[in-house]
């Protein structure tokens, strides 16, 4: 079960959902038509490129999913622990993702993919850097697991089973983000193509100087509190 969830953990969980959904939706609708916030598709790919002794395709697949798990590996660095936690250096971590997104803009309107390794190593720091929260998974570039939970408890809800409905509000909040980002992901290339992403990255700059400044107030409030105890 979950625990109560504070408002930043809700808020932060949907928008980077929502930014994830036009990452991915940017990839999907460029020139290489490839997923970039999750790893599934392209590990299937890479195994096709396995088989058939595609070399080249090899080298791009082994090296978009390589991005990802780098991503991971930075966000481990950084925050140091999996689970969810006001006072962890999120904004370092948020700062970053931002700058590897236009990082990614240039190099994708050159027609690198080098930009895509560059977008898919944020994504994974962002799916990494809120693994869990309250024993709860949550992910936010892929919608995979939280499709299944939402099966799950519809089935329960079905035989008459209890259901947490914490963890289905989750499971709606990423879901709805992830698409509401896809559709203005969609809108935002065809007016603007790859300079798309200066979108999600700004977003993303913004909220860590909004994890910043929320992360502040409550240091200085606890004090207080402590003080009227």
């Amino acid at each position: 079960m979950i625990s109560k969830l504070p408002p930043w953990v809700w808020g932060g969980t949907w928008a980077l959902a929502f930014i994830a959904g036009i990452v991915n939706v940017v990839g999907l609708l460029g020139f290489e038509h490839q997923a970039i916030t999750h790893l599934t598709g392209n590990t299937s790919l890479l195994a096709a490129a396995l088989a058939t002794f595609n070399l080249s395709a090899m080298l791009h697949f082994a090296s978009l999913i390589g991005s990802f798990i780098a991503g991971a590996v930075i966000s481990g660095f950084i925050i140091q622990d999996t689970a969810l936690q006001l006072g962890r250096r999120y904004g370092v971590a948020l700062l970053l993702v931002s700058a590897l997104l236009f990082t990614s803009v240039p190099l994708l309107e050159y027609g690198s993919a080098y930009g895509m390794y560059t977008a898919a190593c944020a994504m994974g720091l962002q799916n990494a850097m809120v693994s869990t929260y309250s024993g709860a998974v949550v992910r936010t570039t892929h919608v995979s697991g939280m499709l299944t939970d939402l099966g799950i408890f519809l089935g329960h809800a079905l035989r008459g089973l209890p259901v947490d409905t914490r963890r289905l509000r989750l499971c709606f909040l990423v879901i709805s983000g992830f698409l509401c980002g896809g559709v203005a992901g969609t809108f935002a290339f065809q007016a603007f193509a790859y300079s798309a992403l200066i979108f999600p990255a700004s977003l993303t700059a913004a909220a860590a100087i909004f994890y910043g400044v929320y992360r502040i107030r409550q240091s200085h409030a606890e004090p207080s509190r402590d003080g009227a105890g």
